[in-house]
């Protein structure tokens, strides 16, 4: 079956930085798009930032030039480099892959920014 693991989540304070992987399988990962979304207390999921099987990426507003995502498709995995944390990225994170009508959701991984 179909799992995206993610980890790397955990407690920073402002300013830090983490960096989330997802690590899938039951796929073929080369031909999917990879994501990362974001659920904030309260708040709607919302775009991350998105790479496509060619490396292209893609990002909200409010983290670009922050964040990083990455892939690697000998390894099946995705990455999320995240520097110059804020309160206000304190949220679940969650991967996805999205292929066609294919779409998968790992089980999210909370990030806590906070001193």
């Amino acid at each position: 079956q179909v799992q995206l693991v993610e980890s790397g989540g955990g407690l920073v304070q402002p300013g830090g930085s983490l960096r989330l992987s997802c690590a899938a399988s039951g796929i073929t990962f080369k031909i999917y798009r990879m994501a990362w979304y974001r659920q904030g207390p309260g708040k709607q999921r919302e775009l991350v930032a998105a790479i496509t099987p060619a490396g292209a990426t893609n990002y909200a507003d409010s983290m670009k030039g922050r964040f990083t995502i990455s892939r690697d498709n000998a390894k099946n995995t995705a990455a999320l480099q995240m520097n110059s944390l804020k309160p206000e990225d304190t949220a679940v994170y969650y991967c996805n892959a999205g292929y066609s009508r294919s779409d998968y959701w790992g089980q999210g991984t909370q990030v806590t920014v906070s001193s």
